[in-house]
């Protein structure tokens, strides 16, 4: 979405292309669908044997928006969700004298926006369409990135599957030109350049009107606050679809705060199973019930001699052992130091190579809940934060598990030519500290880079620029061996010199 002019191409223009073959690679067997802006067809993928995959086309226009298009394609390649369809290639070709861009992604059966025109969803199905939904976007948005185009063309099913089309996954950004707003699913605030994680939850909103009645939420004017929703509209959406579409984007509900909201069910059941043994309780002691008071003594009688059994043989022990002092002290300094045990053995393992201690042997569910409380945040980052000396490759650290899998890696047999920026001694000298800034490079199968997306440009648009202009510079092996089609360039500018981690990202 951008104010620069296109060309279009008419949607009965595709059909032309059926029986061609992209690149001597993919065969496009059907036109599956399309508009005067994009295409898709049915092909194959046998790259990794898949006889049915769906590949989009779209018309390239400049070669700076060819190369972010190309690399935000290739960043969205690198995600892993269930409900987030999967891309499997990128790359360019030619029809007519004109360039294109294309991914290779799953083929999906059916879209919401194919529904739409025969029938509306029932508030049911609209519940069941939020939670795979919400559970996507939450993944999104924890990694700082957004959907950016919810609608229901990219509401998609396969195999039975609700998935959102992912070729729109973008980086959380604020621009200052601003973003020409083309469609009623564009957030109010997308004309001053601001893309958040918001602006999802509005499309969201006008989503959600349209699945349940078929028609799309108006305003009166664009002052108006209050969307007006169609006569009929189900009322337990109402507050959650004019929350959705509050013009300021701080007043809209978060993805959490929605999950709450359509994930109650699997807590509610967990209340009742107490109460009913709390109800029977009276029932068994009413005062009708004679004769069965007689079977309610014998174990009251019982429990009596039992704990006067006990006490009788807890008096014998304690007189039997009181005569060693010695040993009494024993066993009370063992109980006191038996806490502090644990957590000794436990600090001294990971240093020793000892056997685990007792603590090693607590519940799963414990373990878990103390993993969280290690101090592992400090090292996330990719990039050391120390003045020791680095190889300029080095392997990428752990991450958290809802985040996006790690890449590998890089190997000097990948990575065939490293360029690292020339910054002048003189604006080393003014560095305080270390200045960060990571570059995400696409690759094309020969290994040239043929994109290149500041995915952390750090406090400095001087370090951002000799970082980007330098990461265009490398050269790695070629796709079809050893190397990746997306890269990770982590640059440290310090006052010593400039080091650079690269990982593979997929």
């Amino acid at each position: 979405m951008s104010a620069e002019p296109r060309r279009v191409t008419k949607p009965e223009v595709w059909t032309q292309w059926e029986s061609r073959v992209v690149n001597g690679i993919f065969p496009l067997r059907r036109f599956l669908g399309g508009s005067n802006r994009s295409a898709v067809f049915l092909t194959e993928y046998k790259a990794q044997n898949l006889a049915d995959v769906a590949i989009k086309f779209v018309p390239a226009e400049t070669l700076q928006t060819q190369a972010q298009q190309l690399v935000q394609w290739g960043a969205a390649a690198t995600l892993s969700h269930p409900h987030l369809l999967r891309i499997f290639d990128v790359g360019r070709c030619q029809f007519g004298g004109r360039d294109f861009l294309f991914a290779v992604m799953e083929y999906a059966e059916q879209t919401l926006a194919q529904i739409l025109p025969q029938r509306a969803l029932s508030p049911d199905e609209v519940r069941e369409m939020m939670l795979p939904t919400l559970d996507a976007l939450a993944f999104l948005h924890r990694n700082n990135m957004v959907h950016g185009e919810l609608k229901p063309s990219n509401f998609l099913v396969v195999n039975d599957q609700l998935k959102l089309a992912s070729d729109t996954v973008r980086p959380t950004s604020n621009s200052t030109t601003g973003i020409l707003t083309t469609s009623l699913y564009d957030p109010p605030e997308l004309k001053d350049g601001v893309i958040s994680t918001a602006g999802d939850i509005w499309a969201l909103g006008i989503t959600l009107v349209e699945a349940l009645t078929q028609r799309t939420p108006a305003w009166l004017d664009e002052r108006s606050e209050t969307a007006s929703l169609p006569a009929g509209f189900p009322a337990p959406f109402v507050d959650t679809v004019r929350r959705c579409l509050n013009r300021t984007p701080a007043n809209r509900p978060t993805v959490i705060e929605l999950e709450a909201q359509y994930k109650p069910a699997p807590q509610a059941h967990l209340v009742p199973p107490p109460q009913p043994p709390a109800r029977e309780a009276p029932r068994e002691a009413t005062p009708q019930q004679n004769p069965p008071k007689r079977h309610v003594l014998l174990p009251i009688i019982a429990t009596v001699l039992l704990i006067s059994a006990a006490v009788w043989v807890g008096l014998r022990f304690f007189t039997k052992y009181s005569n060693s002092p010695q040993s009494t002290s024993d066993s009370s300094q063992a109980q006191l130091q038996l806490p502090a045990g644990p957590a000794a053995e436990a600090g001294a393992g990971p240093a020793t190579g000892a056997a685990p201690g007792p603590a090693a042997a607590a519940p799963a569910p414990v373990r878990a809940a103390l993993a969280p409380a290690a101090p592992a945040p400090a090292a996330s980052s990719p990039i050391a934060t120390n003045a020791e000396p680095r190889s300029k490759l080095s392997s990428p650290v752990s991450r958290q598990p809802d985040q996006p899998s790690l890449p590998p890696a890089a190997t000097s047999a990948s990575v065939l030519r490293q360029v690292s920026p020339d910054v002048p001694q003189a604006i080393r000298d003014k560095i305080r500290g270390h200045i960060n800034v990571t570059v995400r490079l696409l690759v094309d199968p020969s290994g040239d880079v043929v994109g290149e997306f500041l995915e952390h440009p750090g406090p400095s648009r001087y370090f951002a620029r000799v970082a980007g202009d330098a990461a265009g510079e490398w050269k790695f092996a070629p796709a079809d061996t050893q190397g990746s089609r997306v890269w990770l360039l982590h640059f440290e500018f310090v006052r010593e010199g400039v080091t650079v981690d690269a990982t593979a990202a997929q």
